[in-house]
């Protein structure tokens, strides 16, 4: 079986932080691994001993940046370093100028829309506006996807140069998990067309309707998506839904600069 191994440190500092770079090396290490690590794997990986980290990990798992499997006491990231991403002045701002246009769209669709951010090559809702109709679909705040598997992801890695699709996707390539011939071609056809109309790969009866948000070079810094419900008692309007979500989102990209 391949072995994980964190990159060597690079030469000492004139101030030397052991217990830090410790710390930083057992995060790295799980970020890159994509699957839970025992406390003996990750000491293997880091070549140091068990009670050369133990007290580390412990107070990673306390101050929440680790989770700890309680029946194989394996080690996962937690999303606190995501949570703490969120917290920087683009990210605030990105929530702030959206979280008002995303209520006045849902009021105007009688639909459900969330906010959708990539990260670690999975997608991340991080804000949402409950449709105004007696019954919508909303996604709880948190809620993951593996970008290539979901309308939201599709849209915003269609909107990214070659080498940020290639390192949001790497986690699914390396899973096995990406099994599309023609994946870049379609990502490119989304871009040309703007927006991504398609069904929900989970749920029968929703249509998902998808378009980006764009900083100034063009690229998807997120992008909204509209779980659409489908209702045989009602006429389907997903030109007009679409219509009001380009307007959104281009109304956000420039509020944003």
């Amino acid at each position: 079986m391949e072995q994980l191994h964190a990159e060597p440190s690079s030469r000492p500092g004139p101030y030397p932080a052991p217990a830090l770079e410790k710390g930083l090396e057992i995060i790295e290490l799980l970020a890159a691994a994509q699957k839970p690590l025992s406390t003996r794997a990750i000491a293997e990986s880091l070549g140091r001993s068990k009670g050369e980290i133990f007290r580390m990990l412990f107070v990673l798992v306390e101050r929440g940046y680790l989770n700890r499997d309680p029946a194989t006491e394996e080690l996962t990231l937690s999303n606190r370093l995501f949570e703490l991403g969120m917290r920087t002045p683009r990210a605030r701002q990105l929530v702030e100028v959206a979280a008002p246009a995303m209520e006045r769209l849902s009021e105007k669709t009688a639909q459900s829309a969330h906010l959708v951010v990539l990260n670690e090559g999975e997608t991340v809702v991080i804000a949402n506006a409950a449709g105004t109709g007696d019954i919508s679909f909303t996604l709880r705040l948190g809620y993951r996807r593996p970008a290539h598997d979901a309308t939201s992801g599709r849209v915003i890695l269609a909107f990214q140069d070659g080498e940020a699709r290639e390192r949001s996707l790497q986690p699914a390539q390396l899973a096995g998990g990406l099994e599309y011939p023609g994946f870049w071609a379609m990502l490119d056809e989304i871009a040309a067309r703007g927006f991504l109309v398609a069904e929900s790969h989970d749920m029968p009866g929703v249509t998902d309707i998808s378009a980006p948000i764009l900083d100034r070079q063009g690229r998807a810094v997120a992008s909204i998506v509209i779980p659409y419900l489908n209702r045989r008692s009602a006429r389907t309007r997903h030109d007009e839904v679409l219509a009001e979500l380009l307007a959104t989102c281009r109304a956000i990209s420039a509020e944003l600069g």
